[in-house]
């Protein structure tokens, strides 16, 4: 075990020039290809990672670019590491180019660092160290490479219909020390048509958010009116803005003014980090003087049932447990046009809800006969006990590479791959007390911090995999 942490630490260099390479492949989903069922960026990361690992000698299989795996043993029984090589859309105003992989002041910056990219390439590398040191695991260890975490988790299904599943594991993908318990996913759409009227301001185009599970950094709106209702727009964008310091812009466009309101970035599952750039924007157009009728009714409602909440509390599903806390609640992605709107919306419920629940709270509270809500995805909740061995060994593994005595298991509202396997929880890898960059602009992870996650996975492996 001692020597795991010399190794390690002389291949740093290596180490950082394979998450700066990995980083600089812009592997967000996309079109469908020949063999990259989400797109050639993501292809091309999953190519890259099976390459990486054949080149230390593991065994590597491709699972028709949906996912793949390095093998390291021979064991009969299966530990699962599982990582994603996915990313969200960069979103916008980076210090450095989110796809540049480079290095500044001790960090790598660029889309992924932290989630899930830098964690994947530590864990590569922490199966590497136990081969050169001559490991024989007394279970198979299987780094297992996934393709659609951010989007549907479609990488896993078609995976695990065509593989076993490793009877325990864990993914390196949240928080140290050990996350035992994960919310509860729902994705889920809120759908109304629209009805053009006499008023005189008329809804062209609406469209804001990147992804469900990011708090939205940016919002538009395209308005048509009458030359001179433009002034009358502008004095009650001013006014609203004075008051609530939210940033909205007004802009000409042709004939028509725009309306863009800017936020600040989250992940999902912590959306009161952010600041939503929809919800700016649709508490201003909720009191919009002269806005279309329909759209009106749907801002209004908006401002009534939803606002800046984020614990689901006025649209009906404000739910709490002891385990896991409160319910959030992330409007995430909104678009629309003069005839129909969608907003898409992400909850995270306690382990102890059922996501029937969530939804029937919130249909009683929609606007009837007018608004629909479809579901898109939901996502069981995990659950391990504290006392459970996986949990105690891999806290006992953190305590003495960290020093730290302190922490203790914790439950989250992010959902990780740990949730597929028969016995999993999520291991790292962002330090206690470190600010949650995952989702958000500027997104690294420190050279430092890497190389300790790197020690703590070889560690981990070494005692798990026996």
């Amino acid at each position: 075990m001692e020597n795991i942490d010399r190794l390690i630490k002389s291949s740093q260099e290596e180490i950082i020039q394979s998450v700066c390479e990995l980083i600089r492949i812009k592997s967000v989903k996309s079109d469908k290809m020949q063999g990259k069922p989400f797109g050639d960026g993501v292809g091309q990361a999953l190519e890259y990672m099976l390459e990486k690992s054949k080149s230390m000698g593991f065994e590597t299989e491709n699972a028709s670019g949906y996912a793949g795996h390095a093998d390291f043993g021979e064991g009969e029984e299966m530990l699962g590491v599982l990582v994603h090589l996915d990313v969200v859309p960069e979103g916008d105003d980076w210090d450095y180019p989110p796809f540049g992989g480079e290095v500044h002041q001790g960090k790598i910056y660029g889309r992924g660092a932290i989630d899930n990219k830098g964690p994947a390439v530590a864990s590569l590398y922490a199966m590497k160290v136990l081969k050169e040191l001559g490991v024989e695991p007394k279970r198979k260890i299987r780094l297992i490479f996934g393709t659609d975490e951010e989007s549907g988790w479609e990488d896993m299904e078609y995976y695990f219909r065509r593989y076993p599943k490793p009877e325990l594991g864990y993914s390196p993908d949240a928080s140290f020390p050990v996350i035992h318990g994960e919310k509860g996913i729902q994705i889920f759409r809120l759908l109304q048509d629209l009805k053009a009227d006499e008023k005189p301001i008329q809804i062209i185009r609406l469209e804001g958010g990147n992804a469900p599970n990011m708090v939205p950094d940016r919002c538009e709106v395209e308005l048509a009116m009458a030359e001179n209702i433009k002034q009358m727009l502008g004095n009650a964008l001013d006014e609203f803005t004075k008051k609530t310091g939210y940033k909205l812009h007004l802009e000409p466009k042709g004939e028509h003014m725009v309306i863009k309101a800017k936020g600040v970035s989250a992940h999902g599952s912590r959306p009161q980090k952010g600041k939503n750039a929809i919800s700016h924007l649709l508490l201003f157009l909720a009191q919009c003087p002269g806005l279309n009728e329909s759209f009106k009714q749907f801002a209004t409602w908006f401002q009534e049932k939803i606002g800046l909440e984020v614990n689901g509390e006025s649209i009906g599903c404000g739910f709490e447990d002891d385990v896991s806390g409160k319910l959030m609640f992330n409007v995430g992605v909104i678009s629309a046009t003069s005839a129909t709107l969608s907003m898409t919306i992400n909850t995270r419920s306690p382990i102890g809800i059922k996501a029937e629940d969530v939804f029937d709270g919130i249909r009683k509270e929609l606007i009837e006969d007018v608004m629909r809500l479809k579901i898109d995805e939901i996502i069981d909740p995990l659950y391990v006990p504290k006392d459970d061995e996986l949990v105690q060994q891999l806290m006992k593994v953190y305590r003495d590479v960290t020093g730290d005595l302190e922490s203790k298991p914790i439950t989250i509202g992010g959902g990780t791959y740990a949730r597929a396997l028969p016995k999993g929880v999520a291991f790292g890898a962002l330090f206690p007390g470190q600010d949650e960059l995952a989702h958000q602009k500027n997104e690294c992870i420190a050279i430092e911090d890497l190389i300790k996650m790197t020690i703590i996975y070889a560690k981990a492996l070494y005692v798990l995999a026996g």
